[in-house]
């Protein structure tokens, strides 16, 4: 069974950087496209961005370009997210999924498996 496991988040000022981790265990890393969501109080939760096996992201959401990046280790069986610039807006649970193929998607319901969350948030 496939579990992945969030870490990295926590209170950071404005303006800091924050580097989100996506442990994953149960299968073969490397045949799933990953993606991170995130989701504000009280609001919906959103698509950050994407990457497919070979390392190639989908852009970020606009909101976040130019101040999210979204990577992975293969063989560290790992997805990351670097926050840099962050705001209060961003305060949000921040969550990693799989989808057991080689295409990204920007759509929840695509992703097969996720994660419990890790809390960001930014205060001063």
């Amino acid at each position: 069974q496939v579990k992945l496991v969030e870490s990295g988040g926590g209170l950071v000022q404005p303006g800091g950087s924050l580097t989100l981790s996506c442990g994953y265990s149960g299968g073969t890393f490397s045949n799933y496209a990953m993606a991170w969501f995130r989701q504000a109080p009280g609001k919906e939760r959103e698509f950050v961005g994407s990457i497919v096996r070979t390392g190639i992201s989908t852009p970020v959401a606009d909101s976040m370009k130019g101040r999210f990046t979204i990577s992975r280790d293969n063989a560290k069986k790992t997805l990351y997210l670097q926050m840099n610039g962050l705001k209060p807006e961003d305060t949000a649970v921040y969550y990693c999924a799989a989808r057991n193929t080689f295409f990204y998607s920007g759509t929840q319901k695509d992703y097969d498996y996720w994660g419990q969350g890790t809390q960001v948030t930014v205060s001063a």
